[in-house]
């Protein structure tokens, strides 16, 4: 009954969706330092406001609560349906081939920081709503986009918006993989370091520091060491290249040299996709000729317990796995040492099986026995699971088996949502099965298919559920 009505609808506003999308990656929303009504910086606010605009150009009246999030509603009905997507977006990294903050359309594909995580999908889900007016303009349920600003850095916007409105009876967001995820894995990435007496024995290590952000791979470490022989230093930077799968390059002035290790970022769920260029260095670190000292011995420490290419955290005494969710996952994320300390922060997902015991207080016991201490709050949050038989989930695959042709199930992601810990909740799209989109990685895209095809199994489901 719907399916061709859709389809017209997409088919007539398919370029005003790509052109809305890239003005929202044109805007560079990476978190910033808070203003004045700015809670996340200029730019997430920014890119709320663009996207509240596009919302009413669409004829629907949004609201901003206070640049935390935006709210978009279907009509003035009780909420049936809560849709749950971001605006902001992790740094760009290195590597790319197009402009980060600027949309590119190429050969039907879209790129840009954004395009899939999560502005693309968000996009999507504004047309979705606007088709599901227009084709049912009488439907007695309200569905609303929620659009979030700090997903990226903590979700702190989500949490501002469920302290002040409960959960809707069903609740999905676009900011996965299709078919449908009813299982996240639990995740615990606390801070943690050491500080000792600088030492003035030479050859030493001055600073390490690399990655940006905790949910990603670090794609570049940088380090200074003093008094350390070039060849030497060359030679071993060589043979760990082969090793590692970074690449190295080094720049000598007077007795300091300066070491960039160059790997591949990916999301701090999928470690195995990227090259670690953090553990990549202090692997390097670990293997040269340093003078004895307790800077030293904590660089050797920090080697053993996050060696490179342990992406299930064998060495931190974590590693477990269960049928339904898979293996748990580790990723050395940040950090920034000195000749008196440093700091650092792990990201670990771990699946359904995990407990508090397994996890925070296993790596807690091991970080300690290398004199190293978690720092700040430890904040552990627990696997998110829906079953898979619930009737909202039968909905969403029916919707997605239909307009893919694809058999459609259930699966388990590393990677939290915004729906983790919302009773019933799943997220749903929008990354096609088999397609890998870059997501957090240089040149982020998503096909012009691919996100229409969303936008009407999106309008398909607001349809089903607000009837």
């Amino acid at each position: 009954m719907y399916r061709e009505k859709i389809d017209a609808y997409f088919n007539q506003h398919r370029d005003k969706l790509v052109q809305d999308i890239c003005r929202l990656i044109n805007i560079n929303s990476v978190r910033g330092e808070p203003k004045e009504g700015m809670p996340f910086g200029q730019g997430p606010a920014k890119a709320l406001g663009e996207a509240l605009k596009i919302a009413r150009e669409l004829g629907f009246s949004p609201v901003n609560m206070e640049n935390y999030v935006g709210t978009v509603d279907l009509n003035d009905k009780p909420t049936e349906l809560s849709i749950l997507a971001h605006l902001d977006v992790v740094s760009e990294g290195t590597g790319w081939t197009k402009e980060p903050f600027r949309g590119t359309v190429e050969n039907g594909v879209i790129y840009g920081r954004g395009a899939m995580d999560n502005k693309g999908p968000a996009v999507a889900v504004l047309y979705a709503l606007a088709c599901a007016r227009e084709i049912e303009p009488n439907l007695s349920k309200n569905a609303r986009v929620i659009l979030g600003t700090a997903e990226e850095t903590g979700s702190e916007d989500i949490r501002y918006y469920y302290e002040r409105v409960s959960p809707s009876p069903k609740t999905f967001s676009p900011d996965a993989e299709f078919p449908v995820i009813n299982i996240e894995k639990g995740r615990y990435a606390p801070s943690f370091g050491a500080s000792w007496e600088e030492d003035k024995a030479l050859p030493r290590v001055i600073s390490i520091k690399g990655g940006e952000t905790v949910n990603a791979v670090p794609s570049e470490a940088t380090a200074v060491v003093e008094g350390v022989d070039y060849d030497m230093l060359e030679a071993m930077a060589e043979m760990i290249e082969e090793y590692s799968g970074a690449n190295f390059t080094l720049e000598e002035e007077n007795d300091l040299i300066k070491i960039t290790a160059h790997g591949k970022s990916a999301h701090a769920s999928k470690p195995e996709e990227g090259v670690n260029a953090l553990t990549a260095m202090l692997f390097l670190l670990s293997h040269i000729r340093l003078a004895p000292s307790r800077g030293y011995e904590m660089l050797c420490a920090l080697n053993e317990l996050f060696p490179h290419g342990d992406f299930y955290g064998k060495y931190l005494g974590i590693e477990q796995k269960d049928e339904i969710s898979g293996a748990l996952t580790l990723n050395l994320s940040v950090m920034e040492f000195s000749l008196t300390g440093f700091t650092a922060r792990f990201d670990c997902r771990f699946p359904v099986c995990g407990t508090k015991e397994s996890v925070s207080d296993a790596a807690r016991a091991k970080l300690k026995a290398k004199g190293i201490e978690i720092q700040g709050a430890e904040g552990i949050t627990m696997p998110h699971h829906t079953p898979a038989d619930s009737p909202f989930v039968k909905t969403l695959l029916k919707a997605y088996e239909d307009y893919t042709g694809c058999k459609g199930d259930c699966i388990a992601i590393g990677g939290g949502t915004y729906v983790h810990g919302i009773e019933g909740a799943v997220a749903f799209g929008c990354t096609m099965p088999g397609k890998d989109n870059r997501i957090h990685g240089p040149d982020e895209h998503v096909s012009i298919e691919d996100i229409v095809t969303s936008a009407k199994i999106f309008a398909q489901v607001i349809i089903d559920n607000c009837k």
